[in-house]
Parts: structure tokens; C-alpha cells; sequence
């Protein structure tokens, strides 16, 4: 589940990146992080921390419970497809 919750939080930070038109370089910069970093944390590879979290909603202009929302969703939205794939298998 922590996997998961890891990469739906990954694909909410691109996906918001993706919204703006920024490279990862421009969101490392508005959130004084390393590009390689939020490299890792779009791909799923590395867990931000609260502060980590808290640079990216600001970046972004949005609250931290907003970005966690989008992660919430996407979590929801691959637990749904997982359990529509279960059912095919079966």
C-alpha cells in the first residue's frame, strides 16, 4: 500500500508540473529543491518528507492538504483499477 500511496503521490506532482508547463528544473527551482530529487519523487523512487511536501504545495500555489488530495485520488483510482483487474483474472 505504501508503494502506492509513494507513486500516486509521484504522478500528483508531475501531473501538477505538467499543468503549469514547467520542466522539473523550474519546479526544483520555485521549490528550492534539487531536479534530480523531484526526478525521484515523480518516478515513485523517493519519499518526500512534510518539509519536501510543504515546497512543492507553495511551488505550486496550493495547500498541502490540496496536493495530498490529488494523491488521495489517484491512490483511489488505482485501487479501483486493481480490483477491476482481480476480477477479470478471475
Amino acid at each position: 500500500m505504501s508503494e502506492v500511496l509513494v507513486r500516486s503521490f509521484g504522478t500528483a506532482v508531475r501531473r501538477l508540473r505538467e499543468a503549469r508547463g514547467w520542466s522539473q528544473e523550474q519546479l526544483a527551482e520555485h521549490a528550492d529543491l534539487n531536479r534530480s530529487y523531484v526526478g525521484e519523487i515523480e518516478r515513485g523512487r523517493a519519499i518526500a518528507s512534510l518539509v519536501t511536501i510543504d515546497k512543492l504545495s507553495q511551488a505550486f500555489g496550493v495547500r498541502s492538504a490540496t496536493l495530498l488530495g490529488h494523491c488521495d485520488a489517484l491512490s483511489d483510482a488505482n485501487a479501483l483499477n486493481g480490483t477491476r483487474l482481480a476480477a477479470i483474472a478471475c
